[in-house]
């Protein structure tokens, strides 16, 4: 199975100049929990992504007002991507060696969707999908170090 059966097509996304605001709006109206950061709209090039623990840990935890903050300012970057024509093992490798828990799809260099842990699961039996989940989870030594 190729990334593009199974990924969400057409994600949100926003620019490094979108208000942080506006960010948490289109992770309530896509019921999502990351948006990736494109170089433009016109563009559509990845250039990092916002998960809402960016907001909770790089923004709110530090006192900051997410009503200053521009996308910028608490994106995590470079974006880690994969590309549309890989298989779902080259994504959950992806996920697992960056411990992440989503993944940007693109084509041609340009966001065309997104793949999460919870499109694996339904892709992958409840043993496969676990492990998955249990090596993106594992903690790292930066982890115990954070904030």
């Amino acid at each position: 199975m190729n990334v593009e059966d199974m990924m969400t097509s057409d994600p949100a996304c926003c620019t490094p100049d979108t208000k942080l605001e506006e960010v948490a709006r289109m992770m309530v109206d896509c019921d999502c929990g990351e948006i990736p950061v494109v170089e433009s709209f016109e563009s559509k090039i990845p250039v990092g992504v916002i998960t809402d623990r960016d907001i909770v840990c790089r923004v709110v935890a530090k006192g900051l007002n997410p009503l200053e903050v521009q996308a910028s300012e608490c994106m995590t970057k470079p974006a880690i991507t994969v590309d549309i024509q890989s298989s779902l093992e080259d994504a959950c490798q992806i996920m697992e060696e960056n411990q992440i828990r989503r993944v940007p799809v693109t084509g041609d260099g340009k966001i065309c969707g997104i793949v999460s842990l919870a499109d694996v699961a339904e892709e992958l039996g409840r043993e496969d999908s676990g492990e998955v989940l249990r090596r993106v989870s594992e903690p790292t030594q930066s982890a115990s170090n954070a904030i």
